[in-house]
């Protein structure tokens, strides 16, 4: 072989070694993602997501917005200063924190009434619409679909006092002999509320609330069990208006398995 031939041969197995090298590692900078857009658009992408909805069209329709605005405010292409009000509303963050940013996330929960521990409260106490009597204004994040109670009596004391605040999943999401020996919510087949520790009752499909420091309530027909997520003082939120409806009230059914 030729020292020419031999010198190509040395010089195209080197351009093979150093082209396969760089097809391994990727350029960094090429393979990242730059998001631009405008900080509101961001968080109302974030506040809408935590709201359950996989595409900025599904939440637009849902609520009876423009489709078309809706993606250019979440996109950047429009400012959303003007929507803003409502925004907030349907997802349950605050107007100043969808804006600015300002004092962290908020998270409202629409609030359902009265739930009792130890006082009775009778269906009839109240009547409730499927969106709650009003929302209150939580100071962190919460995951989407949640509800709130406030406690009246103090059967519970000393882990639920008179006004706490509840919040629970507004569906059932296991199976009631997983709520066995637990403080849950329960709303029973005549319609009332309770927070109670839930327990098998002696009779087939019946089950017992028992209380810290009253008498339980022996083999009772429950159709909705909340489980609790977290509480704290009623003074600790903020009372706001109802701008929104939402879907459902309380009316899921028990789950058995």
């Amino acid at each position: 072989m030729s020292i020419a031939s031999l010198m190509q041969r040395k010089v195209h197995n080197a351009l093979f070694e150093v082209k396969s090298k760089r097809t391994v590692d990727p350029c960094f900078l090429h393979g990242m993602d730059f998001d631009d857009r405008p900080e509101p658009a961001k968080r109302l992408e974030i506040a809408r997501k935590r709201r359950g909805f996989k595409t900025a069209r599904d939440a637009a329709i849902f609520f009876g917005w423009s489709p078309d605005t809706y993606v250019q405010h979440e996109n950047g292409t429009r400012g959303l200063a003007r929507s803003a009000d409502r925004y907030s509303a349907a997802y349950g963050v605050s107007e100043g924190w969808l804006l600015t940013g300002e004092g962290g996330e908020t998270t409202r929960v629409p609030l359902m009434g009265y739930v009792g521990a130890g006082a009775e409260v009778e269906p009839d106490f109240e009547q409730v619409p499927e969106d709650g009597m009003e929302e209150i204004e939580v100071p962190f994040p919460l995951p989407a679909d949640m509800i709130a109670f406030q406690v009246k009596g103090d059967s519970m004391l000393p882990m639920f006092e008179d006004g706490m605040i509840i919040i629970v999943f507004r569906e059932q999401r296991k199976g009631i002999d997983n709520f066995f020996g637990q403080r849950v919510i329960v709303r029973t087949v005549e319609g009332k509320r309770f927070v109670k520790t839930l327990m098998r009752g002696s009779a087939e499909g019946r089950v017992s609330l028992l209380s810290w420091n009253a008498n339980p309530i022996e083999n009772v027909e429950i159709v909705w069990i909340g489980e609790i997520f977290t509480y704290f003082p009623g003074s600790s939120v903020k009372h706001v208006a109802n701008k929104v409806r939402r879907q459902g009230g309380i009316q899921g059914q028990l789950r058995r398995a």
